[in-house]
C-alpha cells in the first residue's frame, strides 16, 4: 500500500445540551480516541498561535506525523507532496476537520486573517530540544508572498 502525504478527516461534531432544561448549550467535537484507529497514539499535544498575516514554516518532520485541527479562527495548510505539488487545505473553527501530515512532507500553516487563529497539533513522536527532526525548507514553485508582504 502507498503511503499518503496527507489525508482530511471529517470531524464528529454533537450539540452537547443544558441538564436541567435541554436547551443547546454548545457543541463537541471528537479529535481523538484511541478506539477510532485514524490517529497514530499521540505522544504529543500542543496549541499552536499563529499571528494575524503571518507563516509558520514551510518545514518538514522527518520522523513525526502531525494531525492539525483549527480551535479559533481560520489557516491555510499549504503542503508540498512528494510529486512536488502544492496543496492548499483550509481549515477553520466552524467546520470540523482533522488534517495528517505525513513525516517527511513539507508543510506551512498561513494565518490569511486579520485575527489571531490557534490549532491544536497532535504528534505521533514527542519534539524534543535539539533532536533535529525539523528541517527549514523553501517552497521555490509556490508563491508564500500572496498571503502576505514580510514574505
Amino acid at each position: 500500500m502507498e503511503k499518503k502525504d496527507f489525508s482530511v478527516y471529517e470531524l464528529e461534531k454533537h450539540e452537547t445540551k443544558d441538564v436541567r432544561n435541554s436547551h443547546i448549550n454548545g457543541d463537541l467535537t471528537v479529535i481523538w480516541r484511541d478506539w477510532d484507529k485514524i490517529i497514530n497514539n499521540p505522544e504529543m499535544v500542543y496549541v499552536n498561535t499563529i499571528n494575524p498575516n503571518e507563516i509558520k514554516g514551510p518545514h518538514i518532520h522527518k520522523n513525526r506525523t502531525s494531525y492539525f485541527f483549527c480551535l479559533h479562527g481560520r489557516v491555510i495548510l499549504v503542503i508540498q507532496e512528494n510529486n512536488e505539488k502544492y496543496t492548499e487545505i483550509e481549515i477553520n473553527s466552524d467546520s470540523p476537520k482533522l488534517v495528517e501530515i505525513s513525516n517527511g512532507v513539507a508543510a506551512a500553516i498561513v494565518n490569511p486573517s486579520n485575527d489571531i487563529s490557534k490549532v491544536l497539533v497532535l504528534a505521533d513522536i514527542a519534539w524534543k530540544p535539539n533532536d533535529g527532526e525539523m528541517i527549514n525548507t523553501n517552497f521555490d514553485n509556490y508563491d508564500l508572498k500572496r498571503w502576505g508582504e514580510n514574505r
